[in-house]
């Protein structure tokens, strides 16, 4: 049961990853600019969060998912606003001729940005139960061995899609000039800052 837990979990972590939304884009801006190993640690953050996720739905921490449940708005709210601060910074940065050996710091950095975006969204809870229940995973709070298979094949898969995106996005990276790359930044930014509107505009409903 286990083995079988863990190769659904893969999948399911490869199809919860894959869609290009604010954390993809954020990967693929990075590759560009920072290289390969900023664009994966960036995609890392957002499988940690998943990973913590999956953990409270897969071993039925009630009290935990009902309480980010219930400041959900607030999350949203915080989460928006990250969102726009992300796309006007990327909007008005300027591509630097080489990618840059990120380090350190500034990987840390990479990791902590994707991961408060993931991890201030809780309608993810609600897509890990939903899913869990589609696989006939549920009722498995006290099975640690088969929610670990489970949660850890969804995180391989998760970093196996960051890792697929940022690799084939950073052997493009010498087809762009300076001038695409300004667009780059411009067009992901403002994509950015409409996902960040739309998180904030949820809010008001």
């Amino acid at each position: 049961m286990s083995a079988d837990l863990f190769l659904k979990g893969i999948f399911m972590g490869f199809a919860l990853a894959a869609p290009v939304g604010p954390i993809g884009l954020l990967c693929i801006q990075r590759t560009l600019h920072e290289g390969r190993l900023a664009g994966f640690v960036s995609g890392l953050g957002a499988t940690v969060a998943d990973m913590i996720y999956g953990c409270i739905a897969g071993f039925g921490v009630t009290v935990v998912s009902s309480f980010l449940v219930s400041q959900e708005k607030w999350l949203r709210l915080i989460g928006g606003a990250f969102i726009c601060y992300l796309g006007f910074r990327i909007f008005f940065s300027k591509p630097a001729e080489q990618a840059a050996a990120s380090a350190g710091n500034g990987l840390l950095k990479a990791f902590l940005s994707t991961f408060f975006l993931m991890i201030t969204n809780p309608i993810t809870i609600a897509v890990f139960m939903t899913m869990f229940a589609g696989m006939g995973a549920t009722g498995m709070s006290g099975d640690y061995i088969n929610v670990a298979a489970l949660v850890g094949g969804i995180s391989l898969g998760s970093a196996f899609w960051w890792l697929m995106l940022c690799g084939g996005v950073s052997l493009l990276r010498n087809k762009f000039t300076l001038q695409r790359m300004q667009w780059i930044n411009r067009i992901a930014g403002t994509i950015l800052v409409g996902f960040g509107v739309m998180a904030l505009w949820s809010v008001k409903g």
